[in-house]
């Protein structure tokens, strides 16, 4: 999937919010410790640094959505990072978002933090993040 694609999709993916340009996208991927898995339905991105990772983005084709896309995505991203050397992954998640909170508690995350007024969005009031971590350690 190319930049081009990814940012056409993030846009359709988080509508009411300032959607990534492809400019952005190139830059984030080509940055160090960037972890990019691209599928046909959609593409997660997150960095490495310093024995953690942080999911940046998930963006799942709403035509191809609650099909195993999202968890197969971040499975594969996990796995990368790992492997890239993190042994947590963090990520901030809307809190009017249900299905993406499912998802991640469904994988094993759990809230360790609130961002209030977080996520800017345009004609209506912000919305808080929340904070999610996940150990990436062998158990």
């Amino acid at each position: 999937m190319t930049p081009k694609m990814m940012a056409r999709l993030h846009a359709i993916s988080f509508a009411g919010t300032r959607p990534w340009s492809d400019t952005e996208l190139t830059a984030l991927i080509a940055a160090k410790g960037a972890v990019l898995v691209s599928a046909e339905a959609g593409f997660a991105l997150g960095r490495v640094a310093a024995g953690e990772a942080e999911i940046l983005t998930i963006a799942v084709d709403p035509a191809m959505r609650r099909q195993g896309h999202g968890a197969a995505l971040l499975a594969e991203l996990e796995q990368k990072a790992a492997a890239d050397g993190a042994e947590m992954i963090f990520l901030e998640v809307a809190a009017d978002n249900a299905a993406a909170q499912a998802l991640y508690a469904g994988a094993g995350y759990r809230q360790i933090g609130l961002r209030r007024n977080y996520y800017k969005r345009a004609g209506t009031a912000p919305v808080d993040a929340i904070v999610l971590k996940k150990s990436l350690m062998l158990k």
